[in-house]
């Protein structure tokens, strides 16, 4: 007996980790760095994808820099490229403080509402018991080339 067997289409899924200094010159070298990878994925420079998403990783890495640093601790920024959404995480070492989207002041607080505007969604874990926390955002970019 021959059961209902149907062809599922193959999932490519990409992706990109990379350790950065929790230093302003780490933040910048990582959206250069997730600028080039979504080139090397089909997104170029100059594109709305490439540049949205670099957008993100920039303002979640001046916070992980600025908000979630802990002295000799990096921290990590992973992309996760499937079905035309790109995940965003960045993972810094301050567990007990969570990123608050606020009106932004002449202090700052814009970050979070750009991420807010360029992604589909976004939010933290927690990640009770361990020693970082994730801060995320999915964008949704298209099958790029």
């Amino acid at each position: 007996m021959q059961g209902d067997i149907r062809a599922q289409e193959p999932v490519t899924v990409r992706t990109f980790t990379q350790l950065f200094s929790s230093t302003p010159r780490g933040a910048r070298l990582a959206r250069r760095l997730v600028a080039n990878r979504m080139d090397v994925w089909g997104f170029a420079y100059d594109s709305e994808a490439s540049e949205d998403v670099s957008l993100v990783v920039a303002e979640l890495a001046a916070n992980a820099v600025r908000h979630g640093s802990v002295r000799g601790r990096s921290f990590r920024v992973r992309l996760v490229l499937r079905d035309g959404v790109v995940r965003v995480e960045v993972a810094d070492g301050r567990t007990e403080r969570l990123p608050v989207l606020r009106e932004p002041d002449g202090e700052g607080g814009r970050g979070l509402v750009l991420v807010a505007a360029l992604a589909e969604r976004w939010g933290v874990e927690p990640r009770i018991g361990m020693a970082h926390k994730v801060v995320w955002a999915e964008l949704l970019v298209g099958l790029g080339g």
